[in-house]
């Protein structure tokens, strides 16, 4: 019986486990089973993620096939939960925050929270689920509000006053120089608790939010945009962007869609629950329909429109790289990702003259405001405006 090794690596900056074997084409087809199973040439070895869930299903599609040697894999293991364990005991009691890239980032060691706001901490989750926010929403809360409760150390949370408040996230803004949008979600999450969960309605009357700076979208020309997405060769990858571009789409929005989504007759697309739990209708592109044709005869997808190699559905993290792969060769800054897409995909309807409240409903915006952001890049009307510099020059060269 054959033996395949287990250890962990590091591929792309995420922990994952190696299989080392023989290269036996009989246990080659047997682990390809393993769903997230991938070959690295990096590595020089099969991968797949990092879950006790994964080496259950390596063990059972090869069994009687080949046996599994996991003792580096727990010496690994052991190593890390100690250096872990190490980290969390000597973080101090107040919140600890590492530098990235310029941000401050927090983690959030759950043992350091003492029991009781442990408790305040499960009744925010429950409540989350209940009132059925989404899991990325439900996350973002637990974890600011999971700062809050171990920088407040023994503290009972119900206990806590304004003044206090204040001073805490005067704390966060000078002393660990969270960002704007960082205390806007600390402050979302802390303010649901105590409304929410404990019903104290004007809590948060006498707390002022910071001013959130204004950010223009980051804007792509529609001559890149075409010279970088018909350059694709896949076509599977290129009529992912090319979808998501033509109907401005967020990434989440395109990998969840399912081929009955896709409306050929009426000529539009069907975006289900989207942000916000919304749904909404959207122009199908007439240019675009070619390629999503070609697309279903060649690839025949089941039940996701866009499936991973293994029949899954196809990631975010996977659409995301096919942004960067596409538009590496145009040298846009790094500021710039898949949802630059849906950026420019409002921008140059504006530019083109489409009325802004329809541009609102076909990015299922709330607000008109969120829309209006995109009038400051729009050439639309700034476009017209000669320079000063320009007309003084023209006037001389007269």
């Amino acid at each position: 019986m054959q033996t395949i090794y287990l250890a962990i690596a590091n591929y792309k900056n995420t922990r994952c486990i190696t299989l080392r074997f023989a290269n036996i084409t009989a246990i080659n087809n047997c682990i390809r089973k393993v769903k997230g199973v991938r070959w690295s040439n990096s590595l020089k070895a099969w991968h797949m993620p990092c879950q006790r869930e994964a080496v259950r299903q390596l063990a059972k599609v090869v069994e009687g096939l080949a046996q599994l040697d996991t003792a580096a894999l727990k010496e690994q293991l052991t190593t890390i939960q100690q250096q872990q364990q190490k980290a969390y005991t000597s973080l101090p009691a107040a919140t600890t925050a590492a530098k990235a890239g310029g941000i401050k980032k927090e983690f959030l060691p759950i043992t350091q929270i003492t029991d009781n706001n442990r408790a305040a901490l499960g009744q925010l989750v429950d409540l989350l689920k209940l009132k059925a926010y989404s899991a990325s929403t439900i996350r973002t809360y637990k974890n600011e509000f999971g700062i809050f409760l171990q920088a407040i150390q023994k503290r009972d949370a119900q206990s806590i006053t304004v003044d206090e408040l204040k001073r805490y996230l005067l704390h966060c803004l000078e002393k660990l120089k969270l960002t704007e949008n960082t205390i806007h979600s600390r402050l979302n999450a802390v303010k649901f608790y105590y409304e929410q969960v404990l019903g104290k309605e004007k809590f948060f009357f006498e707390i002022p939010r910071p001013k959130k700076p204004l950010k223009l979208p980051k804007v792509i020309s529609e001559e890149k945009i075409l010279e970088a997405l018909l350059a694709i060769e896949n076509l599977k990858h290129k009529t992912i962007l090319l979808l998501a571009y033509s109907a401005g789409l967020r990434v989440s929005e395109v990998i969840n869609l399912k081929p009955g989504d896709i409306d050929s007759d009426r000529m539009q697309i069907r975006i289900n629950q989207a942000k916000g739990k919304k749904d909404r209708m959207v122009t199908l592109s007439s240019n675009l329909l070619p390629f999503l044709r070609n697309y279903f005869v060649q690839y025949r997808p089941k039940i996701w429109l866009f499936e991973g190699q293994y029949g899954d559905q196809y990631s975010v993290r996977s659409a995301q790289a096919l942004f960067h792969q596409a538009f590496k060769r145009l040298n846009l800054p790094a500021q710039f990702s898949f949802h630059s897409l849906r950026h420019s995909y409002a921008t140059h309807l504006l530019d083109n003259g489409t009325d802004i409240s329809y541009i609102q409903k076909l990015l299922g915006h709330n607000d008109i405001k969120t829309t209006q952001r995109y009038t400051h890049v729009s050439i639309k009307d700034v476009g017209k405006i000669e320079s000063p510099l320009d007309r003084a020059m023209r006037k001389k060269r007269q």
